[in-house]
């Protein structure tokens, strides 16, 4: 399974957080990253230009295989046991996960065609690097149910 995330300067406690969930995971899942630079914003770069770097980079790095999941507000929200159900299932189709986390103005139109599935942490709108950590640890907390581990509490 693969997170591939706009942004390669994020804070170390992002990188930490991430890292330590995903060395918690146990087979069958193993979390990866892949993190690609964002497009350039500023004064004379406008955000739609950043917006469609970003997006052209994403649909390189997917494979046509790919079951891919847009992280968006706009998705659809889980709860806790909810995701567990939802990732057995994707465990069992035997198809690779890709979760897109876009950048700090979200996905393209392109992108979020591509995508299988829509997923959203929360109806809040969440700083793009905080996603990274968040997502990992929801992914991990969602495995530790289906494997009865004692990490999540009802």
């Amino acid at each position: 399974m693969r997170v591939i995330a706009i942004g390669t300067r994020v804070p170390v406690w992002v990188t930490q957080g991430f890292d330590d969930y995903a060395r918690r995971l146990t087979q069958p899942i193993k979390l990866e990253l892949l993190a690609l630079e964002a497009g350039r914003r500023g004064a004379n770069q406008p955000a739609a230009r950043a917006i469609k770097d970003e997006s052209e980079r994403l649909l390189a790095t997917l494979k046509p295989q790919d079951y891919v999941v847009a992280m968006d507000e706009r998705g659809q929200e889980f709860s806790t046991r909810e995701l567990a159900d939802w990732l057995a299932l994707r465990m069992q189709s035997g198809q690779h996960l890709a979760l897109l986390v876009g950048g700090p103005d979200g996905l393209a139109a392109q992108v979020l065609e591509r995508a299988s599935h829509r997923w959203s942490l929360s109806r809040l709108t969440l700083p793009h690097a905080l996603v990274r950590v968040v997502l990992a640890e929801q992914l991990y907390r969602a495995h530790s149910l289906l494997n009865n581990h004692p990490y999540h509490r009802d």
